[in-house]
């Protein structure tokens, strides 16, 4: 009887609580700011590894070599991983000539005192590409000795029997989830992200990683509809009606949430991408960058208000609106701004900043017309209002 009150308690039992997911970083940047390093020194307690940009192959088929600050990464005492990216659009795959310059990159490396633990190649190819793609991991892989070979996979490559082959000639896998589909259906589905995960958990047999976005991009089309730029971390000289696409830090971090809850097959961290730091304005801020890497609640706070138009306005009838952020969180810009107003003499308005007014039968608003993130501690100005009379002739609420 004692032994089946045992038995019977532990069944009761609650589940033991799954382990936090280990965490990765990518370093994309060419150039090493004190921007970057000072965001690398305060996100490294959190972080498991370094994914860094060591060189990238471009469609042209030239190459671009980033010389990292040697001495802070091996002051991190993480591992580090070289991450070499190969434009996907490449005409020509020269697998001789890519080995060799990879392979050369690996040795400077450690000829500056940062081995790498592993080799992580960043190739979007076609699906059609991968068997040429895996044959050439399949050479590579010898030569690197103790080395690692990692890979990252689009979602793309899911329904192609040859995906097995090329994630078994590498060590590690990371999938990406975020930048992998059509601009207009956003930088990050979460529903779609985890549909991705399942599947690939099934193809493969080695530990894997998924790539989330800390960021946002900038999409420019031109006049047939067409993709003629994408801006994240660099910007681009080109023209065209633009839209913004932004990774909403309160959705990845319900979606970590989630899938540390209900871990699929052989998961083991996430691969955020990419470090943010001062000098990037499309990246989330480093508040909040820390408080989801530390699962911390966001805490936003959004107010709008008047503000003085400055000199020039001797009758004080122009108004500027102006959105604060007084949160220690970046919060996505309000869709609606209402402007409530009885003054008298009412003569014209506007917004600005990814701003519109409108009107409708309560009256003015302001509507969001670019989706954006307003940083934590900072401001927007995204209208203004000639109104005569005092400022308690007019008030602005959020979201109404």
């Amino acid at each position: 009887m004692l032994l089946a009150m045992l038995m019977l308690a532990a069944c009761s039992r609650e589940p033991a609580p799954r382990a936090a997911l280990s965490q990765d970083v990518y370093v994309w940047q060419r150039q090493w700011t004190p921007a970057l390093r000072a965001a690398l020194t305060a996100s490294d307690p959190q972080v498991a590894r370094w994914h860094v940009l060591a060189a990238e192959l471009g469609v042209s088929g030239r190459w671009i070599d980033v010389a990292p600050d040697a001495a802070l990464l091996a002051g991190t005492g993480k591992p580090l991983l070289m991450t070499v990216r190969i434009n996907g659009q490449l005409a020509r795959f020269d697998a001789a000539a890519i080995e060799t310059h990879i392979l050369a990159q690996v040795e400077a490396w450690r000829r500056s005192g940062i081995a790498p633990a592993a080799l992580e190649i960043d190739y979007d190819c076609p699906t059609a590409r991968l068997p040429e793609y895996t044959a050439f991991l399949a050479r590579l892989k010898p030569k690197l000795g103790a080395t690692a070979l990692t890979v990252t996979a689009l979602p793309t490559w899911l329904e192609s029997p040859r995906l097995d082959g090329l994630l078994a000639a590498a060590d590690e896998a990371t999938l990406q989830a975020h930048a992998v589909l059509d601009p207009r259906q956003g930088l990050f589905d979460p529903e779609r992200a985890r549909v991705w995960m399942e599947q690939f958990a099934k193809r493969t047999r080695q530990p894997w990683h998924v790539a989330l976005p800390a960021y946002g991009s900038r999409v420019v089309w031109d006049g047939n509809g067409g993709i003629a730029a994408v801006e994240s971390e660099r910007p681009t000289l080109a023209g065209g009606v633009a839209s913004e696409l932004v990774a909403q830090p309160r959705q990845l971090a319900r979606f970590v949430a989630g899938i540390e809850r209900s871990q699929p097959p052989g998961l083991v961290g996430i691969a955020w991408f990419r470090v943010p730091t001062g000098d990037d304005r499309r990246a989330w801020s480093l508040s909040t960058w820390l408080a989801v890497l530390e699962r911390r609640q966001l805490q936003e706070k959004l107010e709008v208000r008047f503000a003085d138009a400055g000199a020039g306005q001797a009758d004080g009838s122009l108004r500027e609106v102006v959105l604060d952020n007084a949160g220690a969180a970046d919060a996505p810009l309000p869709t609606r701004i209402r402007i409530e107003t009885g003054c008298a003499g009412d003569s014209g308005g506007d917004g600005i900043n990814g701003y519109t007014m409108e009107s409708d039968a309560r009256g003015r608003y302001l509507r969001l017309t670019q989706a954006g993130m307003l940083r934590a501690g900072t401001r927007r100005h995204v209208g203004w209002l000639r109104c005569q009379g005092t400022a308690g002739d007019a008030t602005l609420q959020i979201g109404s």
